[in-house]
């Protein structure tokens, strides 16, 4: 029995054996994933935004090629009960079951709910029904992110929730809503969030920060601080937390490189660039968006979308007021037009997708082979679940709700303004 056939048997998680008996897709927890890029060392993974299908499909050829564990994710406002994607938090895990499948691949790749959004008590309270559902539809990770919160209630909040996540899924934290230069996390922070989690013997695989980065088109040109983050990181570091880093379209190769070598951040989330990509848009070398004088994108002819799909999909922006990052919301009413065009234009969006990731992969975040290194971990551990990377080190006592809040009453920061800043 191969390596493969052997890591298919004992690494997929009981929910995804149960829906997936007879697949050949190495779905695993997001902790795998993780560990991976850790072992490599200085490596990163993308986390790419399933917004449609065909970008699936070249994020998924780019990994084989690239022999790199990935991973695909949807946020909670583009694919939850409110969703402005075709892929949701329910059809993810098949879409990318059935593909891996279809195209022999064979990296392993974890399924991820980025920004699970709890904003109100009553967030929390639907969260204990919807997130095991997500889990049941072959979700094998999650990012809660209480970060819209004040500390305490971000702390209380992840803590409240857990209990309804499974002990073997990847687990991702936030503090610092991503607001770009605006708002950004600092130490005192992180730590506050991080400690009280593993007073409560939860431990996240990652935490994200708002280190400089927004959701969408980079507009600003600062991007990441690299920085900060590893100054974060390193405080963080006995508690074996590694990074996501959030908002990496139009951040140049040098600064994803600088987070891959000197942060600990093994997860790196990209959106808007595939997106663009497989719609035949302009970009620049870093995947942003190009744009005219007028602010609207530049189609590029017989790139991506036919020249007629993309007028249409304009007109209709233009009626709808859409401009800018919200040229995400064309995803969900244009799904179905989109894939009822040619194969062979099917294939260009796909194929435009599939080199810039595995570029991305090889040369930028230092993935390559890392496929091979997640497989090698699950057949060490034998088991689909690694477990935590870190032990209980905080004093539970000393992280009651009103220690808690007696402690988030020191932190001093600057959370940034206020607004709606969801991916």
């Amino acid at each position: 029995m191969s390596d493969f056939d052997r890591a298919l048997k004992i690494g997929r998680p009981p929910t995804v054996e149960k829906l997936f008996p007879n697949s050949r897709a190495l779905l695993v927890s997001g902790k795998y994933i993780d560990r991976a890029m850790r072992k490599k060392g200085g490596a990163m993974t993308i986390a790419a935004n399933g917004r449609s299908h065909l970008v699936i499909r070249g994020v998924l050829a780019a990994a084989q090629r690239a022999d790199a564990a990935i991973i695909i994710e949807i946020a909670k406002s583009e694919g939850g009960a409110n969703a402005y994607c075709p892929t949701s938090l329910w059809n993810m895990a098949r879409q990318v079951d059935a593909v891996m499948n279809e195209l022999g691949v064979t990296v392993p790749v974890a399924i991820h709910t980025d920004h699970y959004a709890i904003k109100t008590q009553a967030d929390v309270e639907a969260g204990k029904v919807e997130i095991p559902s997500f889990f049941d539809a072959g979700v094998t990770s999650i990012a809660i992110d209480a970060s819209h919160q004040p500390d305490d209630e971000n702390l209380l909040a992840n803590i409240a929730i857990n209990p309804f996540i499974p002990e073997w899924a990847g687990l991702e934290t936030e503090v610092g809503e991503i607001k770009g230069t605006e708002g950004l996390s600092s130490p005192e922070e992180a730590l506050f969030l991080i400690q009280g989690l593993n007073a409560h013997n939860i431990h996240a695989d990652w935490i994200a920060l708002n280190n400089g980065t927004t959701h969408g088109i980079e507009a600003s040109g600062s991007g990441i601080n690299v920085e900060l983050t590893e100054e974060i990181h390193n405080a963080l570091a006995p508690y074996g937390v590694s990074g996501a880093q959030h908002g990496t379209s139009g951040n140049d190769s040098d600064r994803l490189r600088a987070i891959a070598e000197k942060t600990t951040t093994t997860k790196a989330n990209v959106a808007t660039a595939l997106q663009l990509l497989s719609w035949g848009m302009e970009v620049n070398e870093f995947g942003n968006a190009v744009m005219d004088e007028n602010g609207d994108l530049i189609k590029i002819k017989g790139e991506g979308l036919t020249e007629e799909l993309w007028v249409e999909m304009k007109a209709y922006a233009d009626e709808k007021g859409i401009k800018g990052s919200n040229f995400k919301k064309l995803n969900l009413p244009f799904e179905n037009k989109i894939l009822g065009q040619s194969r062979e234009v099917r294939e260009r969006m796909t194929k435009r997708v599939e080199e810039f990731t595995y570029t991305l992969l090889t040369e930028v975040f230092n993935a390559g082979g890392t496929g091979a290194l997640c497989i090698q971990d699950i057949l060490e551990t034998g088991t689909y679940n690694p477990g935590p990377k870190s032990e209980v080190k905080e004093d539970k006592a000393e992280w009651t709700e009103e220690k808690i809040r007696a402690k988030a009453a020191l932190i001093c920061g600057d959370k940034g303004p206020e607004g709606d800043f969801d991916e």
